[in-house]
């Protein structure tokens, strides 16, 4: 077998258990809020692939205040999971302050949580963005009404952009949250 597909020895998962890869500060200050409050978040996401869902599971607890998400990587999906309006969605390539916050709301909306995180854009130069260079847009809304929309950027192309986009997301949820 490959060694790039064995599977991790024992002291290595022992290793990564204790490790937290995203801002386990933020993390914890939005579960520490949130299960305050006694309300939920879920997370729809597009250009981060995953990570937002990945960070905010990997806090202590989060199945208080971690309703789940979803990854819709395409305009079809975004529109079929999200209802993102598919004229819209193809006229800026689904990445807008409109379409993250559609993915916001609606995703709260299927998940039944308080908070809902919408994010869209992109982890590699394409067409559409080589002048502006990577950037992305995110959403954050409360009881289905869109409370902050922020464009971020990154100059880390790949995967290195995904998680840079979740570490700012987390950080700018961390911030709305606890100065409210």
């Amino acid at each position: 077998m490959e060694e790039s597909c064995k599977w991790i020895d024992r002291a290595d998962r022992q290793q990564l258990k204790t490790k937290r890869v995203y801002n386990a500060k933020a993390i914890d200050a939005i579960r520490d809020y949130l299960v305050e409050k006694g309300e939920t978040i879920s997370v729809a996401e597009s250009v981060t692939s995953g990570h937002l869902q990945a960070a905010l599971s990997s806090g202590e607890f989060a199945a208080k205040f971690f309703q789940g998400g979803l990854t819709a990587y395409n305009a079809g999906q975004k529109t079929k999971h999200l209802n993102i309006e598919p004229i819209y969605a193809e006229k800026v390539n689904c990445v807008a302050k409109k379409v993250a916050a559609t993915m916001a709301i609606e995703v709260s909306k299927s998940f039944i949580s308080d908070y809902g995180i919408g994010i869209t854009g992109y982890a590699t130069i394409v067409p559409e963005c080589e002048e502006e260079g990577l950037f992305a847009w995110f959403a954050l809304s409360y009881k289905n009404e869109v409370v902050l929309t922020k464009k971020i950027a990154t100059e880390k192309p790949g995967i290195d952009a995904q998680v840079n986009y979740t570490e700012q997301v987390v950080e700018h949820v961390c911030n709305y949250l606890t100065k409210k």
